[in-house]
Protein backbone atom coordinates (compact mmCIF):
# COMPACT_ATOMS: atom_id res chain seq x y z
CA UNK A 1 0.00 0.00 0.00
CA UNK A 2 2.50 2.45 0.98
CA UNK A 3 3.84 1.83 -2.74
CA UNK A 4 1.14 2.20 -4.20
CA UNK A 5 0.76 5.63 -2.47
CA UNK A 6 4.37 6.71 -3.40
CA UNK A 7 3.28 6.00 -7.12
CA UNK A 8 0.09 8.21 -6.93
CA UNK A 9 2.25 10.85 -5.35
CA UNK A 10 4.89 10.32 -7.86
CA UNK A 11 2.98 10.51 -10.61
CA UNK A 12 0.69 13.89 -9.50
CA UNK A 13 4.49 16.27 -8.76
CA UNK A 14 5.41 14.71 -12.34
CA UNK A 15 2.59 16.81 -13.65
CA UNK A 16 2.95 20.13 -11.17
CA UNK A 17 6.77 20.13 -12.08
CA UNK A 18 5.89 21.15 -15.38
CA UNK A 19 4.88 24.84 -14.27
CA UNK A 20 8.43 26.08 -15.55
CA UNK A 21 8.02 24.22 -19.03
CA UNK A 22 6.03 25.69 -22.36
CA UNK A 23 6.27 24.08 -25.40
CA UNK A 24 4.88 23.39 -28.95
CA UNK A 25 4.08 20.11 -30.82
CA UNK A 26 4.85 20.09 -34.51
CA UNK A 27 5.36 17.75 -37.80
CA UNK A 28 8.78 18.16 -39.53
CA UNK A 29 8.17 19.66 -43.55
CA UNK A 30 9.51 18.45 -45.95
CA UNK A 31 13.00 19.60 -47.30
CA UNK A 32 13.61 22.55 -49.50
CA UNK A 33 16.24 23.90 -51.49
CA UNK A 34 17.42 26.63 -49.72
CA UNK A 35 19.08 29.34 -51.67
CA UNK A 36 22.23 30.90 -50.34
CA UNK A 37 22.03 33.49 -52.89
CA UNK A 38 19.22 34.99 -51.57
CA UNK A 39 20.52 38.08 -49.44
CA UNK A 40 17.55 38.59 -47.17
CA UNK A 41 17.83 34.74 -45.95
CA UNK A 42 21.92 34.55 -46.15
CA UNK A 43 23.84 34.58 -42.91
CA UNK A 44 21.14 35.23 -40.11
CA UNK A 45 23.18 34.38 -37.37
CA UNK A 46 20.40 32.71 -35.46
CA UNK A 47 21.49 30.02 -32.64
CA UNK A 48 20.56 26.60 -34.25
CA UNK A 49 18.89 23.78 -32.89
CA UNK A 50 19.10 20.32 -34.54
CA UNK A 51 19.17 16.43 -33.51
CA UNK A 52 22.59 16.44 -33.06
CA UNK A 53 22.77 19.66 -30.82
CA UNK A 54 18.88 19.56 -29.48
CA UNK A 55 19.85 21.39 -26.06
CA UNK A 56 20.53 25.02 -26.20
CA UNK A 57 21.27 27.20 -23.10
CA UNK A 58 20.49 30.76 -23.42
CA UNK A 59 19.04 33.88 -21.85
CA UNK A 60 15.65 34.88 -23.30
CA UNK A 61 15.09 38.52 -23.28
CA UNK A 62 11.49 39.62 -21.59
CA UNK A 63 9.25 42.73 -21.45
CA UNK A 64 5.93 43.39 -19.84
CA UNK A 65 3.31 42.71 -22.38
CA UNK A 66 1.56 45.74 -23.97
CA UNK A 67 -1.28 46.28 -26.15
CA UNK A 68 1.06 46.79 -28.68
CA UNK A 69 3.32 44.01 -28.32
CA UNK A 70 2.66 41.13 -26.06
CA UNK A 71 6.47 40.64 -25.42
CA UNK A 72 9.81 40.02 -26.44
CA UNK A 73 10.07 38.12 -29.85
CA UNK A 74 13.64 35.58 -29.87
CA UNK A 75 13.91 33.49 -32.91
CA UNK A 76 15.75 30.14 -33.46
CA UNK A 77 16.74 27.56 -36.03
CA UNK A 78 15.53 24.37 -36.37
CA UNK A 79 17.55 22.50 -39.28
CA UNK A 80 18.56 18.94 -40.32
CA UNK A 81 14.70 17.40 -38.73
CA UNK A 82 13.37 14.27 -40.27
CA UNK A 83 10.42 15.25 -42.52
CA UNK A 84 7.28 13.78 -41.37
CA UNK A 85 8.35 13.28 -37.79
CA UNK A 86 6.55 14.62 -34.92
CA UNK A 87 8.94 16.81 -32.79
CA UNK A 88 8.74 18.98 -29.63
CA UNK A 89 10.26 22.11 -28.51
CA UNK A 90 10.51 23.10 -25.18
CA UNK A 91 11.48 25.99 -22.98
CA UNK A 92 12.42 25.11 -19.18
CA UNK A 93 13.14 28.36 -17.13
CA UNK A 94 13.43 28.98 -13.57
CA UNK A 95 10.21 29.23 -11.40
CA UNK A 96 12.11 32.12 -9.79
CA UNK A 97 11.84 34.01 -12.90
CA UNK A 98 8.11 34.44 -14.23
CA UNK A 99 7.84 34.45 -17.35
CA UNK A 100 4.91 33.88 -20.21
CA UNK A 101 6.40 31.85 -23.04
CA UNK A 102 4.71 31.29 -26.54
CA UNK A 103 6.35 29.20 -28.84
CA UNK A 104 5.96 29.40 -32.77
CA UNK A 105 7.12 27.48 -35.76
CA UNK A 106 7.47 28.78 -39.29
CA UNK A 107 8.16 27.20 -42.62
CA UNK A 108 10.72 29.04 -44.63
CA UNK A 109 7.87 30.07 -47.05
CA UNK A 110 6.01 31.28 -44.43
CA UNK A 111 8.65 33.60 -43.45
CA UNK A 112 10.02 34.48 -47.08
CA UNK A 113 5.81 35.55 -48.11
CA UNK A 114 5.30 36.97 -44.73
CA UNK A 115 7.19 40.99 -44.00
CA UNK A 116 6.67 41.18 -40.48
CA UNK A 117 7.83 37.26 -39.94
CA UNK A 118 10.97 38.37 -41.92
CA UNK A 119 11.52 41.95 -40.34
CA UNK A 120 11.02 40.29 -37.12
CA UNK A 121 13.49 37.85 -37.72
CA UNK A 122 16.00 40.59 -38.74
CA UNK A 123 15.51 42.82 -35.71
CA UNK A 124 16.20 40.23 -33.32
CA UNK A 125 19.33 39.13 -35.86
CA UNK A 126 21.06 42.37 -35.69
CA UNK A 127 20.57 42.91 -32.29
CA UNK A 128 22.11 39.91 -31.66
CA UNK A 129 24.93 39.58 -33.94
CA UNK A 130 25.38 42.94 -32.19
CA UNK A 131 25.53 42.10 -28.78
CA UNK A 132 27.60 38.78 -29.84
CA UNK A 133 30.45 40.50 -31.16
CA UNK A 134 30.46 43.29 -27.98
CA UNK A 135 31.02 40.53 -26.07
CA UNK A 136 33.51 39.04 -28.26
CA UNK A 137 31.31 35.76 -28.24
CA UNK A 138 31.86 33.82 -31.54
CA UNK A 139 28.27 34.20 -33.15
CA UNK A 140 26.79 30.86 -34.68
CA UNK A 141 26.19 31.58 -38.30
CA UNK A 142 22.64 29.93 -39.86
CA UNK A 143 23.20 26.92 -42.75
CA UNK A 144 21.99 29.42 -45.20
CA UNK A 145 25.59 30.31 -45.22
CA UNK A 146 27.02 27.42 -47.12
CA UNK A 147 28.82 27.21 -50.65
CA UNK A 148 26.12 25.68 -52.75
CA UNK A 149 22.11 25.48 -51.94
CA UNK A 150 21.31 22.62 -49.83
CA UNK A 151 18.10 20.53 -49.15
CA UNK A 152 16.83 20.51 -45.52
CA UNK A 153 13.81 20.10 -43.49
CA UNK A 154 14.07 23.49 -41.64
CA UNK A 155 11.92 25.61 -39.21
CA UNK A 156 11.89 29.37 -38.01
CA UNK A 157 10.91 29.14 -34.11
CA UNK A 158 9.88 32.56 -32.66
CA UNK A 159 9.92 32.45 -28.83
CA UNK A 160 7.63 35.48 -27.58
CA UNK A 161 8.69 35.83 -23.73
CA UNK A 162 6.69 38.37 -21.28
CA UNK A 163 7.37 39.12 -18.07
CA UNK A 164 4.51 37.75 -15.67
CA UNK A 165 5.00 38.96 -12.24
CA UNK A 166 4.61 42.72 -10.30
CA UNK A 167 7.04 43.65 -7.81
CA UNK A 168 7.46 47.17 -5.48
CA UNK A 169 11.05 47.15 -6.46
CA UNK A 170 10.85 49.95 -9.53
CA UNK A 171 14.25 49.26 -10.87
CA UNK A 172 13.12 45.77 -11.68
CA UNK A 173 9.43 46.77 -13.03
CA UNK A 174 11.68 49.17 -15.48
CA UNK A 175 14.32 46.85 -16.74
CA UNK A 176 13.40 43.16 -16.97
CA UNK A 177 15.97 40.81 -16.16
CA UNK A 178 17.03 37.81 -19.21
CA UNK A 179 15.16 34.76 -18.61
CA UNK A 180 17.80 31.37 -17.92
CA UNK A 181 16.67 28.93 -19.99
CA UNK A 182 17.49 25.92 -22.05
CA UNK A 183 15.40 25.42 -25.20
CA UNK A 184 15.06 21.44 -26.14
CA UNK A 185 14.56 19.86 -29.34
CA UNK A 186 12.88 16.72 -28.58
CA UNK A 187 12.02 13.64 -31.44
CA UNK A 188 8.85 11.69 -30.62
CA UNK A 189 9.56 7.87 -30.85
CA UNK A 190 7.17 6.73 -33.54
CA UNK A 191 5.55 9.74 -33.50
CA UNK A 192 3.75 8.94 -30.07
CA UNK A 193 5.95 9.84 -27.38
CA UNK A 194 8.99 12.28 -26.55
CA UNK A 195 12.32 10.45 -26.80
CA UNK A 196 13.74 12.28 -23.64
CA UNK A 197 10.67 10.67 -21.27
CA UNK A 198 11.57 7.22 -22.16
CA UNK A 199 13.56 7.03 -19.32
CA UNK A 200 11.15 8.41 -16.46
CA UNK A 201 8.43 6.39 -18.38
CA UNK A 202 10.29 2.99 -18.03
CA UNK A 203 11.14 4.04 -14.21
CA UNK A 204 7.69 4.60 -13.55
CA UNK A 205 6.98 1.09 -15.32
CA UNK A 206 9.35 -0.59 -13.13
CA UNK A 207 8.02 0.79 -10.15
CA UNK A 208 4.22 0.03 -11.09
CA UNK A 209 5.20 -3.45 -11.71
CA UNK A 210 7.21 -3.73 -8.09
CA UNK A 211 4.15 -2.17 -6.50
CA UNK A 212 1.40 -4.84 -7.96
CA UNK A 213 3.77 -7.81 -7.05
CA UNK A 214 4.65 -6.46 -3.31
CA UNK A 215 0.81 -5.82 -3.03
CA UNK A 216 -0.41 -8.85 -4.40
CA UNK A 217 2.08 -10.47 -2.23
CA UNK A 218 0.64 -8.82 0.89
CA UNK A 219 -2.52 -9.14 -0.01
CA UNK A 220 -2.07 -13.06 -0.10
CA UNK A 221 -0.09 -12.60 3.30
CA UNK A 222 -3.04 -11.14 4.75
CA UNK A 223 -5.38 -13.65 3.46
CA UNK A 224 -3.50 -16.25 4.68
CA UNK A 225 -4.02 -14.57 8.55
CA UNK A 226 -7.09 -14.33 7.86
CA UNK A 227 -7.62 -17.60 6.99
CA UNK A 228 -6.07 -19.24 9.58
CA UNK A 229 -8.07 -17.39 12.03
CA UNK A 230 -11.33 -18.96 10.78
CA UNK A 231 -9.82 -22.37 11.08
CA UNK A 232 -8.07 -21.85 14.47
CA UNK A 233 -10.75 -19.79 16.57
CA UNK A 234 -9.40 -18.02 19.74
CA UNK A 235 -7.43 -21.31 20.72
CA UNK A 236 -6.25 -19.15 23.72
CA UNK A 237 -9.59 -19.28 24.94
CA UNK A 238 -9.93 -23.00 25.38
CA UNK A 239 -6.96 -23.30 27.51
CA UNK A 240 -7.60 -21.37 29.94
Amino acid sequence: MMLCQYLFFLLAFSFIATANVEKTIFIAPQPLTIPTADPTLDDLGLERLSSSSPVLRTSINATFPTTESPGTDSWYFLENLNPGQRYEVRVCWLATQPTAFTLTTYTLLQVIEEPSLLSSISLYSQAYIAASQSNAVPRTSSSFHDQAPTSDSVLFLRITAAADYYSLDTMLMENVPAVAADVILDPFVFNIFPRSLIPTACYICIVGCLAVVIGWWVLRGLLWVVDYDSQHPRDDKKNK
